[in-house]
């Protein structure tokens, strides 16, 4: 006998309309733009805090704008005024790091997620999801960017000396209080904000084990996620390893709200320039005037020693000589990269398939660690310069200043491939002894009674 509840059509799901699917798409996307732009903000807005921005007259949501579309990529020119004889020159090029780090991380896991649940993904939705995200990102940047504009009044006085400066150029040259403005380059902002979202949409997906991506593309997930995963992880670790020691020198040596405020805002800047000088690699610039590097204090010792004969137009270099001259313990960064290395080449064989062989290993995380290095090397430029000059001779040393730090690219993704090559044919030979995906236990013969 037949139940008649077996005889009734079983209740089927709707299939999802275009007009549902893209309406979820958008409500997706946009929630991973809104968090990524908060997650930034509120990093940099404690970082400026931190660092005393925080008392500038009514200037600090402005800072705080062009500090947010700095991390995106985005461009700001400084202009200046000195009056009708006299000008000011401003020049700024970098990066705050640690908000770019926290965007990218909360937009990338965001975008991901929804597509997690998904058994395969399918290109047409994929790419829908991206152009839907990119759209969405250039359109706050743009909103942003009208927001990171400001105009400061700069103070040559507080002493004798420029007392008499400032009274000397008020009265005769009208360059009483001149001005440093900063405004966003909507143009160059857009491309490189262009460039930002899709580099992180890109990682993401590289990076990410339990995305699944479209049929056309699973056959280079084998040999590139392992891979790109262990870069990742590699830069979080000497991120992590940076915020570590940043607390320690903040509970014990002082200064905690300049320590913090360069965790905030630029440790990525440090820790992975300390990555590639660590492997070998190299920058290069100078530090001179009233301003330069606040952390660490042998980075900045370096870079106000000019070239090697004294003149401080010269640039110096940075790498491990340089670096232990000042401070021996410098020297630990050479075994502290090949541990760090060598570890995320362990994990990056642990996470391949069992087929792969070792020169396989070493081939892929060669080419992954200098792909890093090209891109993680360039992040880390800083170019900053402030000056006041009067009849187009010479400049206030009380005003000017200049800071330039400037990676040997090629050198270190060189170093880069070495070491990869290297520490991935040994992380595949420590990986062997692990079970590891793909792989099949032979089974025990059976032993005769």
């Amino acid at each position: 006998m037949v139940s008649v509840s077996s005889r009734l059509p079983t209740p089927t799901r709707p299939a999802a309309t275009p007009n549902g699917l893209l309406a979820r798409i958008g409500l997706q996307s946009l929630a991973a733009v809104v968090a990524g732009f908060v997650a930034m903000g509120v990093t940099a807005g404690l970082g400026l805090w931190a660092a005393g921005a925080g008392d500038l007259p009514g200037g600090f949501a402005a800072v705080l704008a062009a500090v947010v579309v700095m991390a995106a990529g985005g461009t700001i020119e400084l202009s200046g005024d000195a009056g009708a004889l006299a000008g000011t020159q401003a020049e700024l090029t970098a990066m705050p790091l640690t908000v770019t780090l926290v965007g990218a991380l909360v937009t990338g896991y965001l975008f991901l997620r929804p597509l997690r649940h998904h058994a395969v993904t399918g290109s047409r939705e994929l790419l829908l999801r991206a152009a839907t995200t990119v759209v969405l990102w250039l359109v706050a940047l743009a909103g942003l960017s009208a927001l990171a504009r400001h105009d400061f009044r700069i103070s040559i006085g507080g002493g004798e000396q420029t007392g008499s400066i400032e009274d000397l150029f008020g009265e005769l040259l009208d360059a009483v209080n001149p001005t440093v403005g900063f405004r966003t380059d909507i143009g160059p902002t857009l491309f490189y904000g262009l460039l930002w979202i899709l580099g992180v949409i890109v990682v993401a997906l590289l990076v990410s084990r339990r995305t699944p991506l479209p049929s056309r593309l699973v056959r280079y997930q084998e040999p590139v996620r392992p891979a790109a995963y262990a870069m990742l992880l590699l830069l979080l670790a000497y991120v992590v390893a940076g915020l570590v020691i940043g607390v320690v020198v903040a509970a014990t040596k002082g200064h905690p709200a300049e320590t913090f405020a360069v965790l905030l805002l630029g440790l990525p800047n440090v820790t992975w320039l300390a990555l590639g000088v660590g492997i070998g690699g190299s920058w290069e610039g100078r530090v001179d005037g009233p301003f330069g590097l606040p952390m660490p204090q042998v980075l900045d010792a370096v870079l106000r020693q000019g070239g090697g004969d004294g003149d401080s137009t010269d640039l110096s270099t940075i790498d491990l000589n340089s670096l232990a001259a000042q401070d021996g313990r410098a020297w630990w960064l050479l075994p502290i990269a090949a541990v760090l290395v060598l570890a995320v080449a362990f994990v990056a064989a642990v996470r391949s398939p069992a087929r792969v062989r070792l020169w396989q290993h070493s081939l892929h995380l060669g080419v992954a660690f200098a792909l890093t290095m090209l891109v993680a090397a360039p992040l880390t430029l800083v170019e900053a310069r402030l000056g006041l000059s009067v009849l187009g001779i010479g400049e206030l040393d009380s005003l000017g200043g200049e800071v330039v730090l400037r990676p040997h690219v090629w050198k270190t993704a060189g170093f880069a491939l070495l070491w990869g090559l290297v520490l991935g044919f040994l992380g595949g030979l420590l990986a062997a002894r692990v079970h590891r995906r793909g792989e099949v236990d032979e089974p025990k013969p059976k032993q005769r009674p």
